[in-house]
């Protein structure tokens, strides 16, 4: 349990770096934001029927709330994860092609960032592991 803990810091950093699109973030930050994100929807949804106000899945007043306030950190913390393996941030609309477009972009979410420096700043990596 303390691992994933330690996790949610990866998320709140996510929270943190609210509405920065530049830098880069590692595959850790990416997929502990995206856990949380999914966690927390699941949990939304639930107390959205408990309440009575889900009119379907995932679109009762609390979910939609949370989807409202996680949408630019999604968005941020995407196009982060995009630079880390040395890719624009229009990248992201490479999910409007159908199916191959999101199979792309979630092969570039679980590819291993470019080592050292890149157009887009240092090494996240590199730079934890300094500390």
């Amino acid at each position: 349990m303390p691992t994933l803990i330690f996790s949610m810091d990866y998320f709140l950093l996510a929270l943190k770096k609210y509405a920065v699109f530049s830098g880069r973030a590692r595959r850790k930050e990416y997929w502990m934001f995206v856990l949380f994100q999914f966690l927390l929807s699941i949990a939304a949804a639930v107390i959205d029927g408990m309440m009575g106000s889900s009119v379907g899945v995932g679109t009762g007043v609390l979910s939609i709330l949370l989807g409202l306030a996680l949408l630019v950190p999604g968005l941020a913390v995407s196009v982060r994860r995009l630079h880390d393996v040395n890719k624009s941030g229009w990248f992201l609309l490479i999910a409007l092609v159908p199916l191959v477009g999101a199979i792309w972009l979630l092969v570039l979410d679980v590819t291993e960032g470019t080592r050292g420096d890149n157009d887009y700043g240092p090494d996240p990596k590199a730079m934890e592991l300094a500390y």
